[in-house]
């Protein structure tokens, strides 16, 4: 059931917010759903602006969905896990609306992805595509919502204790509400070839 099938069955409009921020950091993407949650972790990281430097899974119907730790395809613990690489969206996603990403076990980075639509398959469009987006992601290693909460904090007041750090470590042209659509679309065309 969770083997590749040869040609998408549909394509799937999906919102993927990163929980816990007002306002609201988010990305719109459509992926087939030929696409192996592998694929879509991919997609994630580039569409948000992640580095795709930590361990993630996804949480579908009750099951984890990620990557093995070893060569034998294990887990890091006794619960039950399906590989990324070979569980495909279309066989566990086609009676779920919602369902969850988590990236960097230390910070904790939740995402909320909702299944907006449901369209029909186009050979024709790219695998993947980036519609839309809010906000900047948070850099990464930051310390999860809080920290970043803290950050922005410090960023914005210059009578703050660690202001010139901050500062230096961000730089200058940071804006946490700037998101640039046409480059991460970019991007993200580029993750998903044919």
């Amino acid at each position: 059931m969770n083997t590749p099938t040869t040609m998408p069955r549909e394509r799937l409009r999906l919102k993927i917010t990163l929980e816990r921020f007002r306002p609201a950091i988010w990305r719109r993407v459509e992926v087939d759903d030929d696409l192996s949650f592998q694929e879509l972790h991919r997609v994630i990281q580039v569409a948000m602006g992640w580095e795709d430097a930590h361990l993630h899974e996804f949480r579908v119907a009750g099951l984890r969905i990620g990557m093995p730790v070893d060569s034998d395809g294990m887990f890091d613990d006794d619960e039950p896990a399906l590989p990324e690489d070979t569980t495909i969206l279309g066989a566990w996603l086609s009676g779920q609306r919602k369902f969850r990403y988590w990236y960097d076990f230390g910070d904790d980075w939740w995402h909320s992805i909702a299944i907006e639509k449901r369209l029909p398959a186009d050979p024709a469009a790219p695998r993947a595509v980036l519609l839309a987006g809010r906000g900047a992601c948070p850099p990464e290693d930051c310390g999860g919502v809080y920290g970043y909460a803290d950050l922005i904090a410090t960023w914005s007041d210059p009578a703050a204790e660690d202001y010139e750090s901050v500062r230096e470590w961000l730089g200058d042209d940071f804006d946490p509400n700037a998101f640039d659509l046409a480059e991460h679309a970019r991007r993200v065309g580029y993750v998903i070839m044919r």
